[in-house]
């Protein structure tokens, strides 16, 4: 399936493969490397708009999160976490080689970072800049508003939720991970202007929700759906599914934006997942939404095979572009990581794993998802109300993310500088002022600082301050939208400014 070349907005920091769970852990950020280098080598990166994510701070977390979570993951490093016992309890954050959410050094900036990227999405679609947008370092659906879980710690879908909401009425959040997408759904589970889907192997199974009852509450009922799957599912079960429930939710819903997160953990021979999905089937869900033409804003989320996550990714980029890319890895590729000496090829094979996913178990599922759709009111609104104020981008232009010295700023200081020096130090990434438009080869736009260097194996990175967290009441806007902001982000707080619940406030969204 192909179709027409749209823009596409590709956020990715060259450092986000620094930082290490740790040895024992199945999440590794490094899948992100992989993925930017084949994007790369596939020629994909001349054809996008690639944007580096500009760092959420401590306030800016607190649209949804807890102020004393933030706070906690803001201070907690490896050297002093036996001074927060309790907390480490409290948040679900436990020890590297242990927890699913351990402590690791570099933690907060490693969240600031996948956050600031789906945020910065979220404002670009919204501003009408881009229309479709990729941060492959987000989708942590798991994390809930004062809780990390699944190797989830700051919900960058939520965020970037909350962001699309100042400017879209209805945004519809469709999750084909293989766990269930609970901390997306628990957020707004009272509310009409954010409807969740989620495809998910349902059971006894990580997080153990998602049932087929569950449908939202309140404001929010018939607004949650779930499909609960069974293990081995396959291509053909998959599209049986998918499309007729996702047609019908598209055209009663009719959402203004689109949120996807992509967890490649559904793929065949997932370190942990139980799907027996090929590249051709988990993409044909992302261009299925794609057709309808509707801003969308396309995330990560699990995978754990980091060869298939990697050509997973790269391959859906590519299909986002409307790009053909030959089933032969580049060369360079092959030669920079062994990580496809496998095969040598983009596409997996799947396996003869039996699919528990009977016919007649997947027409009871369809028949009774499709009743819960019969039952939305057509395209609900929201109430007039004055809105919040946006998430501000940046414009200057930046260096290619992965090349030191390269990009459209450094190009024009070669220029000046070729006569007078080939010192190294002469090319440093510096911030350019410049806001002439980028070449037609490569855009890509400055949209924050870099974090400090981290080497391979997830070593310290450099010392950099620490700034008080800030609360609701220091918000530079004016009362009346300060109250909104407040009331329509946080909730009601308690247990010394944590909620007990991970929702968002249905009565003034």
């Amino acid at each position: 399936m192909r179709f027409p070349r749209k823009v596409v907005s590709y956020f990715y920091d060259e450092e986000i493969g620094n930082y290490s769970y740790g040895e024992a852990n199945p999440m590794r950020p490094h899948r992100l490397r992989l993925t930017h280098n084949l994007v790369t080598h596939y020629g994909l990166a001349r054809q996008l708009v690639i944007h580096r994510p500009s760092p959420r701070d401590a306030r800016q977390l607190t649209e949804f999160h807890a102020d004393d979570y933030v706070n906690f993951l803001q201070n907690i490093t490896p050297d002093n976490k036996s001074e927060y016992i309790a907390q480490l309890r409290r948040f679900n954050v436990g020890v590297a080689g242990e927890a699913d959410c351990p402590v690791f050094d570099g933690l907060f900036q490693y969240c600031q970072v996948y956050a600031g990227g789906s945020v910065d999405g979220a404002a670009m679609l919204a501003n009408g800049s881009s229309e479709i947008c990729v941060n492959w370092s987000g989708g942590m659906h798991h994390a809930k508003k004062a809780e990390a879980s699944g190797f989830c710690y700051i919900n960058d879908i939520v965020l970037a939720i909350l962001e699309l909401l100042k400017t879209f009425q209805r945004v519809l959040y469709v999750d084909i991970d293989i766990h269930h997408g609970d901390g997306v759904e628990e957020a707004f589970y009272r509310t009409d202007r954010v409807m969740t889907v989620s495809f998910h192997k349902h059971g006894e199974f990580f997080p153990g929700t998602g049932a087929l009852g569950d449908i939202g509450y309140n404001r929010g009922k018939y607004y949650s759906l779930n499909v609960p799957l069974r293990e081995g599912m396959d291509d053909a079960s998959y599209k049986t599914i998918f499309e007729p429930i996702m047609e019908k939710v598209l055209e009663v819903y009719q959402p203004e934006a689109i949120v996807v997160c992509a967890g490649a953990d559904s793929l065949s021979g997932d370190r942990i997942g139980c799907f027996n999905l090929s590249l051709e089937g988990h993409s044909n869900c992302i261009e299925f939404l794609s057709k309808y033409s509707v801003p969308m804003l396309v995330l990560g989320g699990g995978g754990y095979t980091l060869r298939n996550v990697s050509r997973c990714w790269t391959y859906e980029t590519g299909k986002l572009m409307g790009s053909e890319m030959s089933d032969k890895i580049p060369e360079r590729a092959l030669r920079e990581y062994n990580y496809y000496m496998d095969t040598g090829r983009l596409r997996i094979e799947t396996s003869n794993m039996r699919n528990a996913n009977t016919a007649e178990h997947l027409e009871m599922i369809k028949m009774r998802c499709l009743e819960n759709l019969s039952r939305v009111p057509p395209a609900p609104g929201a109430p007039l109300q004055e809105r919040p104020a946006h998430h501000e981008l940046s414009s200057d232009p930046e260096e290619d993310p992965d090349v030191r010295g390269g990009g459209q700023a450094a190009s024009e200081r070669r220029r000046e500088q070729d006569d007078e020096s080939d010192s190294e130090d002469d090319y440093r990434i510096r911030p350019s002022m410049n806001s002439s438009p980028p070449p037609k080869r490569m855009r890509v736009v400055e949209n924050g600082p870099m974090l400090g260097h981290m080497d391979d194996h997830g070593g310290d990175p450099q010392e950099e301050e620490m700034e008080g967290m800030g609360q609701a009441d220091d918000m530079k806007i004016d009362e009346e939208a300060g109250q909104m902001m407040v009331d329509m982000f946080r909730g009601d707080d308690n247990m010394g400014g944590m909620s007990s619940a991970s929702e968002v406030d249905p009565e003034t969204m």
